[in-house]
């Protein structure tokens, strides 16, 4: 099975710290084991049969499943099918894993899909390109992205020499390639990723040419250095479900001279051709369409456990409960509709690829970053004090006080351990460290919310708004004359 093909194939020399040592054997580190565990079972989606069409197809050519994610829709039953594969592997972790390669590898199947147009950037990248999707596909690479430069002096640019060299840049070119000196974050899921796809959200100005880059980088190159944050996981599964599986980590990347081969360097020195990169629709519809897809299945999840939270206590029949719940379904409906609204209304770009409409696209991200918090407080709200009450652990409905625990612990619909068991996974969701890393990570995944939200109206077609406003004044002011 893939899966294990996998798990394998991170024992590559990458150099993953933490704890201030290195990670000598992931599959086995309790850290990790959990999430790679659930990694396996998605990756094997695409061996069963009974599975695999809901989560792959078989490109031209070949005799075997790939990611519906490579998949480059030219009819809206094509877009459908990337749109059911992101659903499947989002269902089966619950919207909990937002980084399972198939955002990153989209990115990559963009890419590739307007080959021919970006290498009016540079005429080698079609080639480039071209060799790493087919590379990625068929040998099931994991893929995530590094785009965000360290938090060091926000008030400083990259004219200020302390911010620019801590800043990933080139610092010698050879026949080989690129060496490239800094840090970049946040890598999430880097310590299962094969490669990580590297470029920078900074407006650039011309004469930033070390700083201007696009490039693929092996997880296990010489001289990368992967920094974890403090781990999430947590081994009692009964106690924790979510931090026992679904903990994809996040990661700061440190490039001790690196050398990245010319082949892997997509762009280099040209801050206007690494923008007009970062800014292709196609690579941003295809895979922010994946981002949208994937918080549906998290607000069905927090409202699944919400709606059972309220009917194990015996809530359901109040109205301010019933007011919260339904503004739940609310919030997933909205989200719903706005992806069925960018599929009808995708448009194919230059080389007839069906690119979802990013306008709704772009609504929805920023919804999401307004909905999950409310999502969670909403759950908080009806579990209330409830969250606080519940026992150390599981085990104590088997120990002398197993009674007590029986008799005072019990739901209004449910036995006392399964409510029990039901409010620890609210827990987890709410007020674990996991937890909190969702809450902050629904806010600011998509960068700034608030600069989201401004460059919607930056973007937006005002006339289009402000003409009938106008036109009614004019059409006024001529009545009152006429009248007068």
């Amino acid at each position: 099975m893939r899966g294990d093909t996998f798990i394998s194939s991170l024992e590559d020399g990458r150099r993953v710290w933490l704890e201030g040592q290195q990670v000598k054997n992931i599959s086995e580190h309790a850290a990790f084991k959990g999430t790679l565990s659930t990694i396996r079972q998605l990756f094997n989606m695409l061996d069963d049969p009974l599975q695999r069409e809901q989560v792959g197809y078989v490109p031209e050519g070949q005799e075997r499943y790939a990611h519906s994610s490579f998949l480059i829709p030219h009819t809206a039953a094509e877009l459908n099918q990337r749109s059911q594969s992101f659903a499947a592997w989002s269902s089966s972790t619950n919207g909990m894993m937002s980084r399972l390669s198939d955002y990153a590898r989209s990115m990559v199947t963009g890419w590739y899909a307007a080959r021919h147009e970006l290498s009016d950037l540079d005429p080698p990248f079609a080639d480039k390109i071209s060799t790493y999707y087919h590379e990625a596909r068929d040998r099931d690479l994991f893929l995530t992205t590094a785009i965000i430069d360290p938090q060091i002096d926000r008030s400083s640019g990259l004219d200020d020499q302390r911010i620019a060299e801590r800043f990933l840049h080139v610092v010698k070119e050879t026949s080989e390639g690129i060496v490239v000196r800094g840090a970049k974050m946040i890598a999430t899921g880097a310590p299962y990723t094969h490669d990580f796809l590297i470029f920078s959200f900074l407006q650039f100005q011309t004469r930033h040419q070390k700083h201007a880059h696009v490039l693929i980088v092996p997880a296990n190159s010489p001289g990368l250095h992967i920094v974890c944050r403090e781990s999430f996981a947590d081994g009692r599964e009964r106690n924790h479900p979510l931090s026992a599986r679904y903990d994809e980590m996040d990661a700061v990347l440190f490039f001790d001279d690196v050398l990245i081969p010319w082949e892997r360097v997509l762009l280099y020195g040209d801050s206007d051709k690494v923008l007009k990169l970062r800014g292709n629709r196609t690579a941003n519809g295809l895979a922010f369409h994946q981002n949208v897809v994937r918080f549906v299945a998290k607000l069905e999840f927090v409202t699944g456990v919400a709606f059972a939270v309220a009917e194990s206590i015996g809530v359901t029949g109040f109205l301010h409960i019933q007011e919260k719940l339904g503004e739940l379904l609310t919030q997933i409906d909205v989200i719903k509709a706005l992806i069925i609204a960018a599929e009808a209304k995708a448009v194919p770009d230059a080389a007839g690829v069906l690119v979802p409409d990013l306008t709704y696209v772009e609504t929805a991200r920023s919804l999401g970053t307004k909905y999950y918090p409310r999502a969670v407080e909403i759950l908080q709200q009806v579990g209330a004090g409830g969250f606080v009450q519940t026992p150390s652990g599981i085990e104590d409905f088997y120990g002398p006080i197993s009674e007590f625990m029986h008799l005072y612990f019990e739901g209004a619909a449910v036995s006392a351990e399964k409510k029990v068991e039901l409010f620890k996974l609210a827990w987890d969701l709410i007020g674990s460290p996991l937890g909190a890393r969702h809450l902050l990570y629904e806010k600011f995944y998509a960068g700034d919310p608030i600069r989201g939200l401004a460059s919607h109206y930056s973007r937006h077609d005002k006339l289009s708004l402000t003409g009938p406003v106008w036109k009614l004044i004019q059409e006024n002011s001529k009545g009152r004359v006429a009248t007068n």
